[in-house]
């Protein structure tokens, strides 16, 4: 039945921004150094005539969403760049009113088609990855929520619920959750604050020693630089998945560098993720490296909190991947790998036994997708995809709202802190960092919370 709070969007268009980095970022095997942004604008209208203008930006992101050996990271950045402007057209043309969820299934109907006619008409060799029409059409999906949200004055996240959905949770996933919405696994406050997971990437310098070229712009440098400035307590290690050997010394190196300098803060906790970028070619490797890890320091081997995607995002390829045995030691995060609620239960079956949101593959799935794991009684984190301004802002607010996120990862600040320079304005709490954490309890405005 059609509610007053539906939306139609009348006009949707999209522009890049080009992204600088002051050091370059290494995973899984690929170095970026500069990306560009796709900020997105909706606007849209209620029955009533009301209007309001919907926000949605998200960096381009192909080096992560479509590593590829036989398309140039030029080519497919141009054709992600396409795809996106091709969403904002379907979304203008979109005829009916409706909630966000609902408008972008019926768009997302379309993106296969869009994955397979853009390659053809830039003459590349392969069509495009699933995950990378995701990334595409991400800054358009949360312009459409943030719309929604604005022009019925309410947080977007407060507007999940029967009296502003039009269709329960089963429409998306399975009868299991027949008469569900999202309500029930979102918070109806942001978190006050979260603990700020940083990233240290695999050249980036550990101490003094290990700095060739200083960048000397006043920001720190090095890990205890770091650990210092933001008092972190949370900390991401990006690991190369095919050297065995500097996989177990760079997570010692850390640790041992890391225990040095909390010590001289007074800290006594703090933690470890490990991300291998899909990487290591089986569970072996990954069960060595716990097995190395431990016994070169149990305490280092204890910080782990999880490992995120350690092989093939390619799922339905390589069924023998099979991780229970690494699952059993410490939880297995599915990433790269989770396109839609069909690979979150088939990663599961192989033995993932968490998921990894990222806003980056659309605010509608994210949401739609945590309450799957909730139910499913999975481990949920939130991820970045170096996300600046109003990205991370959004990235943020995902992980605010999901009852058992407990941090959020945030790099821009380290890698391309100059597309926070406006938002820090705004929202100092957010981008300010003194205590390792990140004040979310900001993100409590209209539409998507800022």
């Amino acid at each position: 039945m059609p509610k007053n709070t539906d939306i139609r969007i009348k006009d949707a268009f999209c522009a890049f921004e080009p992204i600088t980095f002051r050091a370059p970022l290494k995973f899984g095997g690929r170095v970026i150094d500069k990306t560009f942004l796709i900020n997105v604008q909706v606007e849209v209208e209620t029955k009533a005539g009301k209007h309001a203008t919907g926000i949605g930006s998200m960096p381009v992101g192909n080096v992560w969403a479509w590593p590829s050996d036989q398309v140039t990271t030029a080519q497919a950045e141009k054709a992600m760049s396409t795809f996106a402007e091709r969403v904002c057209d379907l979304a203008s043309l979109f005829p009916d009113y409706s909630d966000p969820f609902d408008i972008v299934h019926h768009i997302a109907g379309e993106y296969t088609h869009l994955g397979k006619t853009i390659p053809q008409e830039q003459k590349l060799p392969e069509l495009m990855p699933e995950l990378a029409e995701l990334v595409a059409a991400s800054p358009i999906d949360a312009a459409i929520h943030d719309g929604f949200g604005r022009v019925n004055h309410v947080n977007s996240y407060n507007a999940l619920t029967k009296q502003f959905i039009n269709h329960d949770l089963s429409e998306y996933l399975d009868k299991q959750f027949k008469g569900e919405y999202l309500d029930k696994y979102t918070l109806r406050e942001p978190k006050a604050r979260m603990p700020l997971y940083h990233l240290v990437g695999a050249i980036d310098p550990l101490t003094d020693a290990d700095i060739t070229k200083p960048i000397k712009d006043g920001l720190p440098e090095t890990l205890p630089q770091w650990i210092n400035a933001n008092g972190l307590t949370h900390l991401k290690i990006k690991l190369n998945g095919d050297d065995l050997a500097w996989d177990v010394q760079r997570v010692l190196d850390v640790d041992r560098i890391t225990a040095e300098t909390q010590a001289k803060r007074g800290c006594t906790e703090w933690v470890y993720s490990t991300d291998f970028n899909e990487k290591c070619q089986d569970v072996t490797y990954v069960l060595e490296f716990l097995k190395k890890i431990k016994a070169g320091s149990a305490a280092a081997y204890d910080r782990i909190q999880y490992i995120e995607q350690p092989t093939s995002r390619h799922l339905k390829d390589h069924p023998e991947l099979k991780l229970h045995e690494v699952s059993k030691l410490k939880p297995v995060v599915l990433d790269e790998g989770l396109v839609d609620y069909e690979a979150l239960l088939l990663g599961r079956d192989m033995g993932y036994t968490g998921v990894a949101l990222k806003a980056c593959k659309g605010q509608s799935d994210s949401l739609i997708l945590a309450a799957a794991a909730q139910k499913l009684g999975m481990f949920l984190c939130v991820q970045d995809l170096s996300c600046p301004g109003f990205s991370f802002l959004h990235s943020a607010s995902l992980a605010a709202r999901i009852p058992t996120v407990a941090a959020i990862e945030g790099n821009s600040r380290q890698y391309c802190p100059a597309g926070n320079k406006s938002w820090s304005k705004l929202f100092p709490s957010m981008f300010n960092i003194t205590d390792g954490t990140v004040g979310t309890a900001a993100l409590n405005g209209d539409g998507l919370g800022f």
